[in-house]
């Protein structure tokens, strides 16, 4: 049985319309980006690939897990009622930036994640209200550590208290987030735009793809539907 009709049961064909002239089928291209966002290198998921009978260059791997990053992975619209939200160290280029993050805590959905160069109220009301234009937020509790998230909520109408308990979940995504990270790197090399490609083939991994316990081994996007 060919490579692509074995796939073709695990991967949604929408992805296709990203994907057009390309002549590798979809589900193998998807399978591949899967595999690199679970955590094989481009050129191990070139060597899988080449085992399984599809011999394509790790430079072509890096162009599919691009173009899905550019295609637009927003998680699906929620309305969550709890919502952790923190932000951890990163270094870019060798130099410290900081990665605000969200997760609905009743369905372990990330909803937002984004890079600054620097950490304060500023950046977290600016993260705070591109997750309010993307999720409906009206009846959200947003779940923090610090009182300059506090002021930054109050400054775009959210509600928010401190909680030192509840929010774990977001602490065990970074610890995902770092695994992932230090599987290659010690530091990120590139653009900020490059690093924000990147993290949306993860979330995307993480939220349609990556089954949890707690969830009964769904994934966060099948239990919001």
């Amino acid at each position: 049985m060919p490579l692509s009709d074995l796939l073709s049961e695990c991967f949604a064909v929408e992805l296709d319309e990203c994907w057009e002239r390309e002549r590798t089928a979809t589900p193998v291209r998807a399978f591949a980006v899967r595999l690199h966002a679970t955590g094989c290198s481009l050129r191990e998921t070139e060597t899988i690939l080449a085992a399984l009978g599809v011999n394509r260059s790790y430079q072509a791997i890096f162009q599919w897990v691009h173009r899905i990053a550019d295609s637009g992975c927003d998680p699906p619209s929620a309305q969550p009622t709890r919502v952790a939200v923190d932000e951890t160290a990163v270094k870019l280029n060798g130099e410290l930036s900081w990665l605000y993050a969200a997760i609905d805590l009743d369905t372990k959905l990330i909803l937002g994640v984004d890079v600054f160069a620097r950490r304060g109220t500023e950046p977290a009301a600016t993260f705070l209200r591109e997750l309010n234009e993307k999720h409906d937020l009206s009846d959200a509790v947003f779940l923090v550590d610090g009182y300059g998230y506090l002021t930054a909520l109050a400054r775009i109408g959210l509600s928010g208290r401190l909680d030192y308990v509840d929010r774990n979940q977001i602490e065990k995504w970074f610890q995902t987030l770092a695994m992932r990270i230090d599987r290659f790197h010690q530091s990120w090399v590139g653009s900020r735009p490059s690093v924000r490609r990147w993290l949306a083939v993860f979330v995307q991994y993480y939220n349609f793809h990556r089954p949890h316990q707690s969830l009964n081994k769904r994934t966060p996007a099948e239990v919001l539907n």
